[in-house]
Order: C-alpha cells, then sequence, then structure tokens
C-alpha cells in the first residue's frame, strides 16, 4: 500500500478534530513582572490597569497602559512582553513579533517570550517558530509544553525526525497528556513507523477512548501494516463519524484486498441504503463484481458510474475491458472507440481495441490499431504474436515470420504454447517461402 497516499492523516488533522483537544493553537502564557524589575509606582499602576483589562479580555483597553509603559521604560523587558500578548490577542501579528523580540533582546532568558513567540509564528511561518521554541525547551527542561508545541513545528516543517524526538520527550515528561500521544502517534504514522504510531494511538485512546482521531489514525496504522484488526477499528472510528464515505471506503477497500468479496458488498449495500451511491462506491463494487467473474452484474454497475460521470473515460475503458471478457466484442469495440475519440492517445484503449478486433477476426483492423498503439509505447511480446498471427492469416508471409520472431525474442519461453506455435509456423512459413522460389 502507498503510506503516502493512504496515510495522509497529518498530525495537525488529527489534533484540529480531537475531542477535548485543541483546536487552535494554544493559549500564549502570560507571566508577571520578576520581583527584581520594581517600578516606580506610576508605572505599577499602568501595568495593573493594563492587567486588569487584560483579565477581562478587554485587550484593546489594555493597550494605552502598556503603550505608555514602554514609552516611558523602553528597556523593561516586561513590558514589551505584556505588549505583544494583547497585540497577539488583537491578532495584530507583526506588532506582537516585533515586541516579543524585542523583550528577548532586553531579556534572552525570559523564557514565556520565546515559547509565545514561537506559539504566534507556528501557523503563519512554522519554521521561523523552530529557534524561540528550542530556546524555550533549553530555558523549560522540565515542562512537556514547549517540546510539544517544538514539536508541532518541526512537523510542519517536514523535519519528522526531529519531531519525534521531540514529541517523544514531552511523553516522557508528561505520559498521561492525550494530545501529546496522539501527536506522537501521528507524526510516527506519517515517517512510516506503522508499529511505534500504532502504540502511541493505543496510548492515546486509553486517556481519551472516544476520540475520532485516535480511532482513524489507529486503523491507518494497523492498514499500513496489514493487520486484519484494521476492519474493525475503522468500523469503531465510522460509529463516531458515521458520514465518513473515506473511511468507509478504506473498508471497503480492505475487505476487497482480503478477497473478502461478499463482507465487501454487505458493507456496500449498508452505506447504498443509506444514500445512493456515488461514483467512488459504483467503482469498489464493479470491482468486486469483476473479481468474481460476475460480468454482466460488472457491466450493469459500471453503467450506473458512467451515468453519474460520463466524463470519467476510464469508466467506459473499464466497460469496454468487461465486454472482452463477456466476449461480446461489438461492444466492447464501441466502448472503446468511444474513449479514443475523446483521447486518442490511450494506449491500454488502443491495445484492448486491437484485441476486440483480433478476436472478431478482423485481421486489418487489429493490424492498425496495433500500429496506433506502436506509436506510442514499444509493443509487448502479446502484441507482437497478435501482429504475427494476423499477419499469418492474412497470407503476408515475411511479415509473419518477422513478426512471430520478434515475439520469440520478447517472450523468452514465458509462455510455452505460444512459443511452440510461433516455432512451427515459421518453420512452415520459410518452407512455403521455398518452394515459392
Amino acid at each position: 500500500m502507498n503510506a503516502a497516499r493512504l496515510l495522509s492523516v497529518s498530525l495537525l488533522a488529527l489534533l484540529s478534530g480531537a475531542a477535548g483537544s485543541r483546536a487552535q493553537a494554544p493559549a500564549p502564557r502570560q507571566p508577571r513582572p520578576a520581583t527584581t524589575q520594581k517600578l516606580r509606582n506610576p508605572l505599577n499602576d499602568l501595568l495593573d490597569e493594563a492587567q486588569r483589562a487584560i483579565d477581562r479580555q478587554d485587550f484593546a483597553a489594555a493597550l494605552p497602559p502598556l503603550q505608555q509603559v514602554v514609552a516611558q521604560q523602553p528597556e523593561f523587558a516586561y513590558g514589551h512582553f505584556q505588549l505583544a500578548y494583547v497585540f497577539t490577542a488583537l491578532q495584530r501579528w507583526d506588532d506582537a513579533r516585533a515586541a516579543y523580540q524585542r523583550a528577548l533582546a532586553l531579556d534572552p532568558k525570559l523564557a514565556e517570550a520565546h515559547l509565545n513567540l514561537g506559539l504566534l509564528l507556528l501557523d503563519r511561518d512554522p519554521a521561523a517558530a523552530v529557534a524561540p521554541l528550542r530556546k524555550a525547551v533549553e530555558l523549560l527542561p522540565a515542562q512537556s509544553r514547549p517540546r510539544f508545541l517544538l514539536g508541532l513545528a518541526l512537523e510542519r516543517t517536514g523535519d519528522l525526525p526531529a519531531a519525534v524526538e521531540a514529541l517523544q520527550g514531552a511523553a516522557k515528561l508528561d505520559p498521561r497528556d492525550f494530545e501529546t500521544h496522539l501527536a506522537l502517534a501521528s507524526v510516527l504514522l506519517r515517517a512510516d513507523q506503522f508499529a511505534p504510531a500504532e502504540a502511541n494511538f493505543r496510548e492515546a485512546l486509553a486517556l481519551q477512548p472516544d476520540s475520532a482521531p485516535a480511532r482513524l489514525g489507529l486503523a491507518h496504522a494497523l492498514d499500513a501494516q496489514r493487520k486484519p484488526e484494521a476492519v474493525e477499528a475503522y468500523r469503531s472510528y465510522l460509529q463516531l463519524q458515521p458520514a465518513d464515505r473515506e473511511a468507509r471506503a478504506q473498508v471497503l477497500r480492505f475487505l476487497f484486498e482480503q478477497k473478502e468479496y461478499d463482507a465487501a458488498l454487505a458493507e456496500l449495500d449498508r452505506m447504498d441504503a443509506a444514500q445512493p451511491p456515488d461514483v467512488l462506491l459504483l467503482r469498489l463494487r464493479a470491482d468486486i463484481r469483476i473479481a468474481q467473474s460476475r460480468w454482466d452484474e460488472a457491466v450493469a454497475t459500471l453503467q450506473r458510474a458512467i451515468a453519474l460521470a460520463p466524463e470519467q473515460r476510464d469508466l467506459r475503458a473499464g466497460l469496454g475491458r468487461v465486454y472482452l471478457q463477456k466476449r461480446d466484442f461489438p461492444a466492447a469495440e464501441r466502448e472503446l472507440l468511444a474513449v479514443l475519440r475523446a483521447d486518442p492517445g490511450d494506449s491500454a484503449a488502443w491495445k484492448d481495441l486491437s484485441s476486440a478486433y483480433y478476436l472478431q477476426g478482423n485481421c486489418p483492423a487489429a493490424l492498425a490499431a496495433l500500429d496506433e498503439l506502436a506509436r506510442r509505447q514499444a509493443l509487448n511480446s502479446g502484441a507482437w504474436f497478435v501482429r504475427a498471427t494476423c499477419y499469418d492469416k492474412l497470407r503476408k508471409t515475411p511479415e509473419a515470420i518477422e513478426a512471430y520472431q520478434k515475439f520469440l525474442s520478447l517472450d523468452n519461453g514465458q509462455n510455452s504454447n505460444q512459443d511452440w506455435q510461433a516455432q512451427q509456423r515459421i518453420a512452415v512459413l520459410r518452407h512455403m517461402l521455398e518452394k515459392k522460389r
């Protein structure tokens, strides 16, 4: 399975949907001023006024007193920090970033400023968020939160090994934190470390059994390992998110790959009862019917899909191939010609059309189709065998001999019956040429 295609459940997507998790980035911290930074009373009064406004979340009212503080005491790091905090609440991102940077220039050990600056940048410039968050981890080594946020930033920059390391550190410091286990599991999943991802999704579910993202992530991790219990994990997730048709399609795909066709059809029937099937589900149903060699049902299903999405030429091409299996060659020809009218460059359709002509005994048309195919790609051994037998039937002896020889050179003994036939026909045709001389 292509993990990159199937397992594209990002850490942020999982976190954003987690029950009880932060829907947005965590709120910045707001420390009190250090006791060593004592100001004269008028500035303390301004700080108190600003803090009262912040406490009642009236951030606009907090701005004027803080601006007076930094104007009167420009070297006071905490004043710039509080101003940045208010700018953040007012969504004045550039002003907030500049104020945090000014606070850190004045006091490089102000851990909460590093933390909040990283948090501010996390959504907007995750690469820039890494440095302040690393510094926050250094200054707050016993706290899990800075490591957690650093892991988020690293995951967003694509540095998955470093993100795993940061999140593992956070998990060691706070092994009961649901979000940390969920984030770590999600990064491990992206890194194709499926067994550790499974373990951390299970840890997350032990903490929050009703977390839909954790259930879905566990299903993906099990699926990637081809574990049969993936089906039940998907179903467990679907109990919480019954409208997720993509997850239901994953159940169907898994059942199909395990050749549990009856179970897959039963699942499809349940989905169809809930709402009319879409093209994706009709494709899956057609695939199952084809795998079962139930050609009439496959035809009917593909026709329904084509009615819903006539622009999807691969559906009509698939219908043409099913007609070939049914040996309804005129119908196959009709569908394949429709595909080629829309896309003359479809090599697979030319190949199938050559088979339809050949099986109808229309050798000139089969050769013409093979000529079109040869303009687009090198012919394989099977195509050369068809070409050879067509030339043979049309009594084009030199061309037939050459095509049989080309077939034998490409086949390398893989098809013993056709190899024997080709060798015998070459001998006969050469004898015929000698008699003519």
